[in-house]
């Protein structure tokens, strides 16, 4: 459940049994547990990767968007994704880069609601086609 006064896309209060979960954009201090997170589920460091990624994404673009799920200021997840038309010459449609959570707490639902506001932060940017990228 999003919690009503959240209103604004990429900003909300989810609940998910009794945990409450921010959904926030990232910041720069968020870095070091991306990269920790990454390293875990990936098995490879990067963090010169996940600092351009965050200069890119993560300054709030009108188009551009890293968010952030955490509970109590734990780094549970997080998602990316952009606004792009020049794909396929296509209409702009939005575009998931990566969506990565915790190990232990998959399938419970956080990779959901990381979506769901990526995807409410593409429908308030106009986008009404969601486009993604998996590895085989």
């Amino acid at each position: 459940m999003v919690d009503a006064a959240q209103n604004t896309p990429g900003y909300n209060l989810v609940t998910i049994g009794e945990h409450k979960i921010n959904i926030r954009p990232a910041v720069e201090a968020d870095l070091p547990n991306v990269v920790d997170l990454d390293d875990r589920t990936t098995g490879l460091r990067k963090p010169d990767y996940w600092d351009d990624l965050f200069t890119r994404y993560g300054n709030r673009k009108d188009s551009r968007f890293f968010l952030i799920a955490e509970e109590n200021g734990t780094l549970l997840g997080c998602i990316f994704g952009e606004v792009r038309s020049w794909e396929f010459n296509s209409v702009p449609c939005g575009w998931v880069g990566t969506v990565s959570v915790e190990p232990d707490l998959r399938m419970g639902g956080i990779g959901t609601i990381l979506y769901d506001e990526i995807c409410r932060c593409f429908r308030n940017a106009g986008v009404t086609k969601i486009r993604t990228m998996i590895p085989r």
